[in-house]
C-alpha cells in the first residue's frame, strides 16, 4: 500500500515529470548528435540522447532502472569529458554542469524509486555531489590563473630617443615614443589596495545609442586636457577635477560613423613659445619647430602659443588655445581646417577622426577612418600633414597618385576607396619621420577590384618623411587583406638591444596576434618574420597570396580551432556550436572567405592587439600586452541576397538607420559582388553566449630580448556576464573581450580596465597577479593615464562604456590616489 502510495502521490508525480523532461531533453542530443556524426563530428551526443530518453522513460515509469542508466551515462560523461579536455575548468562547464544538475534532479528522485533504501541513497549521493560540486569549483576557479612566471633576468633598455613619462602625460602613447609608461613609484605594490577616488568629472556627453568615447586624457603643466565621446574639448585642475574652460564644436549626430568615440588630443607648443620657456629657465635649448619632451604651459599673454588640437567626427581638425579654450585664430579658418577637403562627396558619418593626430617637427599629421563596408567608391584614405601653428597644408599622400602633393587638380579628386588610417601615428622626430599603421581598402572583405599601390600599403607599417609626405618605408603584415585585419594599434618606439648596442627600433602589434620588432630607419626585420603557405580557394582563388608572414617573435595568436574546442552553457549548446564548426570551411588563419556557406576567422577582426597598443617597462625590458581571443563565424553574401534582405548602404535613401550592433553584421560593400556578414565573436543566437569556450582575452608579458612569454593571464572576470545577457555576478577570472590598454609604472605595477566586467584592476607585473580593482560605474574601454601633481601622484581612467562591448555607458572620468597624509 506504501509502495502504491509513493507511486501516486505528489513524489511520484514529480518523479513523473521529472522523467517526462529527461526524455525530452534526450530528443535534440539525438537529433543533432546524428547530424553532427553525419558531419564527421563527435559521437557522444547520439549516445547521451539515446542514454537520456532511455533514463527519461524509465523514471517516468517510475523504475530505479531509469536512475542506474543516468548514473552509468553520467559517469561515461565524465570519462568522455577528461579524455577530451583533461582538467580545463572552463570547457569542462558544457560537458559536466548540465548533467551535474540532471544527477541532483535524480538522487532527489531515490527516496521514491527506492522506498525503504532511497533515503539513505539520497543521503550518501547528495554528499558524494556537494563533494564533486566543490572539486569542480576548484577546477573552474584554477583554470584560468595566470600561468607561472619564467624566471627571466631583467634589462634594461635605452631610452634616450623615446623618453618616459614622469610628472606629466603629455601624448596618447603618455610620450612620443609611446611606451605607456611612467617613471612615478609613489603608488606601488605594496601600497596599491589604499587606492582611492580623489575626484570625479563628468562631461555630460551621452550619446543616445553608439556610445564609446575611449578617450585618454592628457596631462600638462598643472592641468588635464580631455575631449568627450563628441569631440567636446575640457580642461581640468589636475588636482582636483574642476573644470577650467571647455570647448563644444557642434558636432552633429549625422556625423556619428560606427560609434562616437575621440580617443585623444595632441599638445603642441609653438617656437616662440618654446624660446620663451627656455630662456626663463623653464626647458633645454629649442628644439625648432618640435613639440618639447616634458612641455608645460605657455606663458599667459601668448595666446595660442601652446595649443590643444583635435580631430573631430565630422572631419575637422580644431586648434584651441591651452590656457583658455578658445580658437586660435592663426590656424585654419577660426581655429579649423577641413581634412575633407579634395575628397569629392563625403555622405555625414563616412568620413570621421576618432583618434588623436600626431605631431613631427610641427606637423600635424592626420589620417581618418572611412566608414567599414558600405562603398568600394568610398572616399579616400587620403593622409595629411598640416602646420601645427597655421593650419596650411603642408603635403598630401595619394597612395595611387604619388603626383598628388597638395589639393587635387580642380575637377578631380583624390582616389577613392583607398587603405586609411583610423589609428594613431607615431613620430620620430630626431628621424624626420611618421609611422602610419594602415588600414585595408573599401570593401574590406573583397580584392580583386584593388589597385596595385593598395595591395602594396594595405595593412602595412608605413613610414612617411614628415617633410615631403613621401613614403620612406613600408612593411606588411597581410598580404591580399580580405579579414578586416587593419593595422590598430599605435606602434611603439623602443631601442632593442643587439650585440653592438641598441638598434632604433618600432614595435608593432597586430590584430592577427603577431608581434614585429622593425628598425625604424630601414623597416627592416629584426626579429625573424617567416612567409607560411596558408589556406587557398574561396570567392577569388586567384586574389589569395600563396604564404603569409608569420612572427617568429612572439605571437598572441592562439593555436587552431578544433571541434573540441566549442562551447556553451549545456550539451545542446555546445553540440549546437559543434556542428555550426564542422558546417563552416575552416582551414587555420587565413582561411578564405566563402559566399556558399560560413567560414571561420580566427582570431576575429577584434582579436590580437586592437587601438590600445602596447606597454613597455623599459627596465625590465617587457612588453604588457592585451589581447582579444575570439573567432568571428563569416559569410559573403551574393549582391541579389543582400539587396533583397535590404543591406544597402549609408545616406541610401533605403538604407535602415545604422545601430549599435556588430560592425559587419549586413554591411552591404556597394561596388563589389558580396556584401559581408560578420557575426562577431560567433555568438549563438539562443543564448547569447559565445561558441569558443573561454578565455576570451588575457595580458601577457613578453621579454623583448628573446621574445618569451613571461607570463599570461585571461582578463576580465565573469561578474557583468552571462547567458541570456544576465550577469552570473561570479568573481571568476573567466577572460573577457576587451577594448583599451595599459599603462605602466616604475612602481612595478600594470593599470587597466579595457574589459567588459567594469573594473579597473591594478596587476603585480612581476607575477600578473591582480592586486586592487575597482567597480567603475561604466565601461571603461580606454587607456588609463598616469601623472603626479603637487606631489601626489594620480591613475586616471575614462568610463564611458561601449555599445560594441555591451558595458553601460558613461561620461566619468575618475581619478584615483592615495589617502592624503595630514
Amino acid at each position: 500500500m506504501a509502495r502504491a502510495q509513493g507511486h501516486h502521490g505528489l513524489g511520484g508525480f514529480a518523479v513523473r515529470i521529472f522523467g517526462g523532461l529527461v526524455a525530452l531533453l534526450g530528443l535534440p542530443l539525438v537529433v543533432g548528435g546524428a547530424w553532427l556524426i553525419a558531419l564527421g563530428g563527435s559521437f557522444y551526443y547520439l549516445l547521451a540522447g539515446l542514454g537520456l530518453i532511455a533514463s527519461g522513460v524509465m523514471l517516468a515509469r517510475i523504475k530505479a532502472l531509469g536512475a542506474w542508466i543516468y548514473l552509468a551515462l553520467f559517469g561515461l560523461t565524465t570519462i568522455w569529458a577528461l579524455w577530451e579536455v583533461g582538467l580545463n575548468g572552463w570547457a569542462l562547464v558544457p560537458r559536466l554542469f548540465a548533467p551535474a544538475v540532471i544527477l541532483f534532479g535524480v538522487i532527489l528522485c531515490l527516496p521514491v524509486l527506492l522506498p525503504g533504501r532511497g533515503k539513505r541513497f539520497a543521503a550518501v549521493g547528495g554528499a558524494a555531489f556537494a563533494v564533486v560540486v566543490v572539486a569542480f569549483g576548484f577546477v573552474v576557479a584554477q583554470a584560468n590563473r595566470a600561468m607561472a612566471p619564467n624566471a627571466i633576468d631583467g634589462m634594461t633598455l635605452a631610452n634616450a630617443s623615446t623618453e618616459t613619462g614622469g610628472a606629466d602625460w603629455p601624448a596618447f602613447g603618455g610620450t612620443r615614443g609611446a611606451q605607456r609608461y611612467s617613471t612615478l613609484t609613489q603608488i606601488n605594490r605594496e601600497n596599491v589596495s589604499e587606492l582611492e577616488r580623489a575626484w570625479t568629472f563628468r562631461t555630460g556627453d551621452l550619446p543616445q545609442d553608439k556610445w564609446g568615447a575611449e578617450t585618454t586624457p592628457l596631462k600638462i603643466g598643472d592641468t588635464v586636457y580631455l575631449c568627450s565621446a563628441r569631440n567636446v574639448l575640457f580642461a581640468l585642475d589636475a588636482r582636483t577635477g574642476e573644470q577650467r574652460w571647455r570647448y563644444d564644436p557642434k558636432v552633429s549626430d549625422d556625423w556619428i560613423p560606427y560609434t562616437a568615440a575621440c580617443r585623444g588630443v595632441a599638445y603642441y607648443e609653438t617656437d616662440s613659445a618654446t624660446a620663451r620657456k627656455a630662456a626663463a629657465g623653464g626647458v633645454p635649448a629649442p628644439v625648432p619647430e618640435r613639440a618639447p619632451a616634458t612641455p608645460t604651459p605657455a606663458p599667459t599673454g601668448a595666446p595660442c602659443a601652446a595649443r590643444i588640437i583635435e580631430g573631430t567626427l565630422d572631419g575637422r581638425l580644431i586648434a584651441v588655445d591651452a590656457g583658455t579654450g578658445r580658437p586660435c585664430a592663426d590656424f585654419g579658418v577660426n581655429g579649423a581646417v577641413d581634412i575633407k577637403e579634395g575628397m569629392g562627396e563625403v555622405i555625414p558619418g563616412m568620413v570621421s577622426m576618432t583618434s588623436a593626430p600626431t605631431i613631427v617637427r610641427g606637423v600635424v599629421v592626420t589620417g581618418h577612418q572611412v566608414l567599414d563596408g558600405q562603398y568600394r567608391e568610398a572616399p579616400s584614405g587620403v593622409i595629411k600633414g598640416f602646420d601645427a601653428v597655421t593650419g596650411e597644408l603642408r603635403w598630401a599622400w595619394d597612395m595611387t597618385r604619388p603626383d598628388i602633393t597638395g589639393l587635387p587638380p580642380q575637377g578631380e579628386t583624390y582616389t577613392r576607396g583607398t587603405p586609411n588610417m583610423w589609428t594613431t601615428a607615431t613620430g620620430d622626430d630626431a628621424l624626420g619621420l611618421v609611422y602610419l599603421p594602415m588600414g585595408n581598402s573599401a570593401a574590406d572583405y573583397y580584392s580583386s577590384q584593388r589597385s596595385a599601390p593598395e595591395n602594396q600599403y594595405a595593412t602595412s607599417l608605413v613610414a612617411l618623411d614628415v617633410t615631403t609626405g613621401r613614403p620612406a618605408w613600408s612593411f606588411q603584415t597581410v598580404h591580399m587583406d580580405v579579414w578586416d585585419y587593419d593595422l590598430g594599434s599605435q606602434a611603439t618606439l623602443i631601442d632593442y638591444p643587439s650585440a653592438g648596442g641598441t638598434t632604433p627600433a618600432i614595435l608593432l602589434p597586430s590584430k592577427q596576434g603577431d608581434l614585429y620588432i622593425l628598425d625604424r630607419r630601414t623597416g627592416r626585420p629584426l626579429t625573424k618574420v617567416e612567409e607560411r603557405p596558408v589556406a587557398q580557394g574561396g570567392v577569388e582563388p586567384a586574389q589569395r597570396s600563396p604564404t603569409q608572414p608569420f612572427s617568429l617573435f612572439n605571437t598572441l595568436a592562439k593555436p587552431v580551432l578544433t571541434e573540441r574546442d566549442m562551447w556553451g552553457m549545456s550539451p545542446i549548446d555546445q553540440m549546437v556550436c559543434r556542428i555550426g564548426f564542422r558546417q563552416a570551411a575552416y582551414d587555420g588563419p587565413y582561411t578564405p572567405p566563402t559566399a556558399d556557406r560560413r567560414w571561420i576567422q580566427y582570431p576575429g577582426y577584434n582579436g590580437g592587439s586592437d587601438w590600445g597598443g602596447v606597454a613597455i617597462d623599459p627596465r625590465r625590458g617587457w612588453i604588457i600586452a592585451n589581447y582579444n581571443d575570439m573567432p568571428n563565424f563569416n559569410r559573403l553574401v551574393p549582391r541579389a541576397e543582400a539587396d533583397a534582405k535590404g543591406w544597402f548602404p549609408r545616406g541610401d535613401p533605403r538604407a535602415v538607420a545604422n545601430g549599435s550592433g556588430a560592425e559587419g553584421a549586413g554591411d552591404p560593400q556597394t561596388g563589389v559582388p558580396y556584401a559581408i556578414d560578420v557575426n562577431a565573436g560567433w555568438r549563438m543566437g539562443f543564448t547569447g553566449m559565445l561558441c569558443k569556450q573561454p578565455p576570451y582575452g588575457g595580458i601577457r608579458a613578453i621579454d623583448i630580448r628573446t621574445g618569451q612569454t613571461v607570463w599570461d593571464r585571461p582578463l576580465g572576470t565573469a561578474r557583468k556576464n552571462g547567458p541570456f545577457g544576465i550577469p552570473s555576478v561570479l568573481p571568476v577570472d573567466i577572460g573577457t573581450p576587451n577594448n583599451g590598454g595599459s599603462a605602466v609604472t616604475a612602481g612595478g605595477l600594470v593599470f587597466i580596465a579595457a574589459a567588459t566586467d567594469d573594473l579597473i584592476r591594478a596587476i603585480d607585473i612581476e607575477t600578473g597577479e591582480t592586486v586592487w580593482q575597482d567597480v567603475l560605474p561604466a565601461g571603461g574601454q580606454a587607456n588609463p593615464i598616469i601623472y603626479e601633481q603637487n606631489g601626489r601622484q594620480y591613475l586616471v581612467i575614462m568610463a564611458g562604456g561601449h555599445h560594441f562591448m555591451e558595458t553601460p555607458k558613461g561620461d566619468y572620468l575618475i581619478a584615483y590616489a592615495l589617502p592624503e597624509r595630514r
